[in-house]
């Protein structure tokens, strides 16, 4: 099979034949099916569809929506459910699914599913998440949280408060979704209580569940460590999750931030100093710019 590609080495995409991606992308799902437990590499499933790695990735992602790797996870997953459902151990999941051991099979569990395999276990797969909706400093606010810690926080858009409960609910559906505005009314106070001990209890951080891509928790990880006061580019945090060349895909992971205001991806403005692009409205964005620098100062 003969290719061609572009000057940067990247494959081109020329094939004519409409079903050609249909036919390769499904030899690759029955490899990923077929073979999860000896965890195929990228190479060997690009190899399974006849393509480059680099071609692979885009078209998989194109015609499954996500990419190659988070697809086996999501198959490996599903088998190491039905083994937990099944009274199999931790360890022995693990193994079975083709995994050095229970550190990579939590890792796989928090990143799809928020929960680790022992809270799986425990609750048959249903996790509970208690929301509620809060007036805050900058408008009305819905925050969510696990047992385990806050794992939503967005503002309500034009006064829309069913929009922001849709969004909510599209992104943690499938779990147990109970309104409780007297459970995480102290968590609200918290994040919003601007005083000297501001987001925290006795020092201690407000614990954050998050459910993502690696790159995405990698990027809302470099978010955190962005001081009160500070912007930063999109370059420059591309750079700072070592990814230089791909400021545009850090910009996605900065806008699917799901907890607001605490990982502050509002401190991400273009390189030209214009700030603009916030899931919650710009207006916001810019008052939350705004007030961090006159706090910072009065700290001053």
């Amino acid at each position: 099979m003969s290719a061609a590609f572009d000057m940067t080495g990247h494959e081109l995409d020329n094939s004519t034949d409409p079903g050609s991606h249909y036919r390769a992308i499904a030899s690759a799902i029955d490899l990923i099916v077929e073979s999860y437990q000896d965890q195929p590499s990228l190479d060997e499933m690009a190899a399974a569809a006849g393509m480059s790695p680099f071609h692979f990735q885009r078209v998989f992602k194109r015609w499954a929506g996500i990419s190659p790797k988070r697809f086996a996870q999501f198959v490996t997953l599903g088998h190491a459910k039905r083994l937990l459902d099944d009274d199999e151990s931790v360890l022995g999941t693990a193994l079975e699914v083709g995994l050095s051991g229970p550190s990579r099979l939590h890792d796989l569990f928090v990143a799809c599913e928020a929960m680790t395999p022992g809270d799986y276990k425990a609750g048959a797969g249903t996790l509970t998440i208690r929301w509620g909706l809060h007036d805050s400093p900058f408008g009305r606010a819905l925050l969510a949280a696990t047992p385990r810690g806050l794992c939503w926080l967005s503002f309500v858009i034009d006064g829309d408060e069913d929009a922001a409960v849709r969004t909510f609910v599209e992104e943690w559906g499938a779990a147990d979704l109970v309104r409780d505005e007297s459970a995480t009314a102290g968590i609200a106070a918290r994040v919003f209580a601007f005083g000297p001990n501001a987001g925290s209890e006795k020092g201690d951080p407000i614990p954050l569940v998050l459910r993502g891509t690696n790159f995405q928790i990698k990027v809302w990880e470099a978010l955190l460590r962005i001081p009160t006061g500070r912007f930063i580019s999109y370059q420059d945090l591309a750079r700072a999750v070592g990814r230089p060349e791909a400021p545009r895909a850090v910009g996605a992971a900065v806008g699917r931030n799901p907890i607001s205001l605490i990982i502050p991806c509002h401190r991400v403005i273009l390189k030209s100093g214009i700030v603009h692009n916030y899931r919650w409205g710009v207006r916001r964005k810019k008052a939350l710019l705004a007030f961090e620098a006159a706090r910072l100062g009065k700290q001053a």
